[in-house]
């Protein structure tokens, strides 16, 4: 069953069991995953990859937003983004742990042969299609720079 499918059964079950906070979300993400189902990246097939990419792309909104609000002090607005968030990443793939994305980001820096910040650019580019839904985009980068300028 693919993530479409899975949130598409996801959605009838939150409307049964009234749970706004679920059905919110997982509204978002279908529709989110319409959207990204008639671009011409997908041309109308929306694999598990371009899904997680899409999901991941909410989540990071809806943390920015919760941010956001828990900055102007708006803890009511703040409180349900968290919770939708929480839905939302049952959806990705575990996050590694930075002793895992270490040796990720590791492994590709020896298989591309770089060995300086010069390279950045190539790593990054592989490390974010390898990684993605995986870890967050910043902290790849922040790892892949790290282990490039020697720190």
């Amino acid at each position: 069953m693919t993530i479409f499918d899975r949130i598409s059964e996801d959605i009838k079950k939150a409307m049964i069991a009234q749970n706004k906070v679920e059905l919110l979300a997982l509204r978002n993400i279908k529709k989110e995953l319409l959207e990204a189902k008639t671009s011409k990246e997908a041309s109308g097939n929306l694999t598990d990859e371009i899904a997680t990419k899409v999901i991941s792309k909410i989540v990071k909104q809806n943390k920015d937003a919760a941010a956001l609000f828990k900055e102007q002090k708006r803890a009511d607005l703040a409180e349900e983004y968290t919770a939708q968030i929480e839905v939302m990443q049952r959806y990705l793939p575990a996050q590694m742990s930075d002793a895992e994305l270490t040796t990720a980001v590791k492994a590709i820096i020896a298989r591309l042969g770089a060995t300086s910040m010069q390279d950045l650019g190539k790593v990054m580019g592989i490390a974010s299609k390898e990684l993605t839904g995986k870890a967050e985009g910043r902290t790849i980068s922040e790892k892949v720079k790290q282990l490039l300028s020697g720190n």
